[in-house]
């Protein structure tokens, strides 16, 4: 008899949890649902520079491919390879490169900055400390962390969350006494 009064409770708490879980189609910009997570290292470069290419996530053969750079395959069961940038390759560029992953095929893009050159005639060094306000940012800021999944707060999800939390909190409460009371009969 207990399993009757619990179901539709049980029902109803799925029921929540389903319609406002995030669906897996957000979880990734492509609509994939792999962990592929493609790196180059260092991101900003000179021409004739050698990058660490990075498959994380990738368990097949990933082909990467740029207009920066020769095609280089990272094979199956590694997760780097190095590649050379060209010498003719243009100072203060951002070129994309492509990686594939083979085993789920997957793509994803990632970006690699040329370096600026160095001028014709030398500038004198600075006599000064420099500050944050005069320091060169790289474009698109750190890429680290949850990639991408916490952009903002969202006010209807926070409430949402706090309304499960304290719908679950007020039905364990409320079944805990209700079994109290039913053993002291």
């Amino acid at each position: 008899m207990r399993a009757i009064r619990v179901a539709p409770l049980a029902l109803l708490g799925a029921s929540a949890l389903t319609l406002l879980a995030p669906s897996a189609a957000h979880a990734a910009p492509d609509g994939a649902t792999s962990t592929f997570n493609p790196t180059i290292t260092p991101s900003v470069i000179a021409p004739g520079g050698r990058v660490t290419l990075g498959a994380g996530g990738c368990t097949g053969e990933t082909t990467v491919t740029s207009g920066v750079f020769d095609t280089t395959t990272i094979p199956s069961g590694s997760t780097t390879a190095t590649a050379t940038i060209d010498t003719d390759a243009r100072r203060g560029a951002v070129y994309a490169a492509t990686f594939a992953c083979g085993s789920t095929g997957t793509s994803r893009n990632v970006n690699l900055t040329i370096t600026g050159g160095a001028t014709s005639t030398p500038t004198p060094t600075p006599t000064t400390v420099p500050t944050a306000s005069s320091t060169a940012l790289v474009p698109g800021g750190v890429r680290g962390g949850l990639g991408g999944s916490s952009a903002s707060t969202d006010t209807v999800e926070v409430a949402a969350g706090g309304a499960l939390v304290v719908t679950a909190a007020a039905g364990a409460l409320y079944f805990a006494r209700r079994r109290s009371a039913d053993r002291r009969h």
